[in-house]
């Protein structure tokens, strides 16, 4: 037996029923051999993590048009947020952690430079619009290595198409994620609008703080618990 063979009877003995087991992947577009080492999920994430795509999310931004600074965040920071605080609750729910990651670490790679700004102008001027959930399957399907692809599996496709909010991802991986990055992205705006005094903190509802909590780290901890 290989240890990704381990690997995959451990999935079976420790996660819920309700997970998505690597052995029972959909597989990918292109067949290919089985790794000694890694299960599928495991693949995907590490191809996604060392993808010129992944390294280019250093420099695009978040929230805050070239903010001075090193503390703002970047689309890699919160791709980063999102995937910690996915894990977190895969984990929790006894879930596929190496899937959640991976679609985690891939949900925003055809993401515009500048932020949702960038977006709504591709959108506005491009005849079919612009979607960048689209855009980020796009870019593991057909413009990563060349032209060649990723070849990702399909769960982790699903899950990258469908994070945004519209979308409704066929996994519970997903749908973590899809949860995740709401909660990543709505409390980092928060914090670096603070940062970059657009507002103070006694701004933020009451009501919403009153539930949530009153810092970031408290706000964090009662969505993802």
């Amino acid at each position: 037996m290989t240890i990704r063979e381990n690997l995959e009877k451990r999935e079976h003995d420790i996660l819920s029923p309700y997970a998505a087991f690597s052995d029972e992947s959909k597989g990918r577009d292109t067949y290919e051999e089985q790794c000694d080492l890694r299960p599928v999920y495991q693949r995907d994430r590490d191809r996604i993590l060392h993808s010129k795509s992944f390294r280019r999310l250093k420099g695009k931004t978040q929230v805050f048009l070239a903010p001075e600074g090193d503390h703002y965040r970047t689309r890699m920071t919160h791709t980063l947020e999102v995937s910690q605080n996915a894990r977190t609750v895969a984990k929790a729910l006894r879930l596929n952690e190496d899937l959640t990651e991976a679609i985690a670490l891939g949900h925003d790679l055809g993401h515009t430079p500048f932020g949702h700004a960038g977006e709504r102008i591709l959108n506005e001027i491009y005849s079919e619009g612009f979607r960048h959930q689209e855009q980020s399957v796009r870019v593991v399907e057909c413009l990563e290595k060349d032209g060649e692809g990723l070849n990702l599996t399909v769960e982790v496709r699903d899950g990258i198409r469908n994070h945004s909010t519209s979308g409704n991802p066929s996994t519970l991986e997903g749908k973590i994620v899809r949860l995740c990055d709401k909660i990543a992205y709505v409390n980092s705006d928060i914090d670096d609008a603070i940062r970059g005094k657009v507002i103070k903190e006694e701004d933020i509802p009451r009501e919403y703080t009153e539930i949530l909590g009153n810092t970031l780290r408290e706000r964090l901890n009662t969505l993802i618990h």
